[in-house]
């Protein structure tokens, strides 16, 4: 049966999260910290949990393996198993500086997909600023042994942010999240990361965490990288509503909108909905259902679901493949 799915996300407890998650959008746990909420998640490190409906209480991944493809979409069928990962992550340190593989070294290698990913900034604190890419194209030795000599924020590109910033990160570019920063992420359905600096942090053992810098080697981009932003008007896909495509590409579509009023929209056979709400209160109606949305929540909707409508007012974003 398709309907629209509320659901619940696994949490994480990394030691540079914070508690914005939990105090300001509504997670419920015991956790100290929650670093980042996994608002979309079928993976073997984290699974959604459908929260209302006839499947509630049942992980999506066995929902959808129970449904078909037909659930995902015509854009899904090219990958071999559930295609995204979005996340809400609350950065109240920095994270370490890392990279991510394409699918061509993380298929073989470790067993998953690469990662691109998508971050749209939600908040950042004054003088918030991200690591992405390198200052100037360097040579793989020059890399090795920046990481050796502990001069690697050296040579990387810092990059100022605000509220609405959004930064497009291909598979094998160096980032870092700093501090003070709250992003959606919008990512390839993958947990593989390759760490090369964490400020000399001690992890919850008491010992320095692990570096991956031979995979690193192998896998990061040398040369400086572009932010890639997109400002295209979305009148293609929701009506009565104000917004911008952040990113399209071979693994994702994105989109901010801002809902004010009642806007209609349509999860089509060519690809799910996930809407995950950033700021305000919506409803969200079909011919036979109605699911009340409120900030830090989010919601599937299986491909071929139909026309929808949203009421109310609020901050969102859509993703689809």
């Amino acid at each position: 049966m398709k309907y629209p799915m509320k659901l619940r996300a696994p949490l994480k407890d990394y030691l540079w999260g914070g508690t914005r998650l939990r105090d300001e959008y509504g997670k419920e746990t015991q956790l100290t910290k929650v670093a980042e909420s996994w608002e979309l998640a079928c993976h073997k490190d984290g699974m959604s949990v459908i929260a209302n409906g006839a499947a509630a209480g049942r992980t999506l991944a066995d929902w959808l393996a129970a449904e078909g493809q037909y659930a995902l979409g015509r854009n899904a069928e090219k990958f071999p198993y559930f295609p995204l990962l979005i996340k809400l992550i609350d950065a109240h340190d920095d994270l370490s500086v890392q990279v991510h593989p394409a699918d061509d070294y993380a298929l073989p290698v470790e067993g998953e997909y690469g990662k691109t990913e998508l971050w749209y900034i939600v908040d950042a604190a004054p003088g918030a600023e991200l690591i992405y890419g390198f200052a100037h194209e360097i040579s793989k030795e020059e890399f090795q042994h920046h990481i050796e000599d502990d001069t690697l924020l050296d040579v990387v590109r810092h990059v100022s942010v605000q509220k609405g910033d959004v930064f497009f990160i291909p598979a094998g570019t160096l980032h870092a999240i700093g501090k003070g920063i709250f992003i959606c992420e919008i990512q390839q359905n993958s947990n593989t990361t390759y760490r090369v600096y964490d400020y000399g942090r001690l992890g919850a053992d008491g010992k320095p965490r692990a570096l991956n810098v031979e995979k690193a080697l192998d896998v990061t981009c040398l040369a400086p990288s572009r932010e890639q932003k997109q400002t295209v008007p979305m009148a293609d896909i929701c009506a009565g509503a104000k917004g911008r495509l952040l990113a399209s590409c071979d693994y994702f579509t994105v989109y901010h909108v801002n809902a004010a009023g009642v806007c209609t929209l349509e999860a089509g056979a060519d690809s799910f909905h996930c809407l995950t709400v950033l700021d305000g209160v919506l409803t969200l109606q079909t011919d036979s259902d109605k699911v009340y949305m409120l900030k830090g929540e989010s919601v599937f909707l299986p491909a071929g679901l139909g026309r929808y409508e949203l009421h109310g007012n609020g901050e969102l974003i859509l993703s689809k493949i």
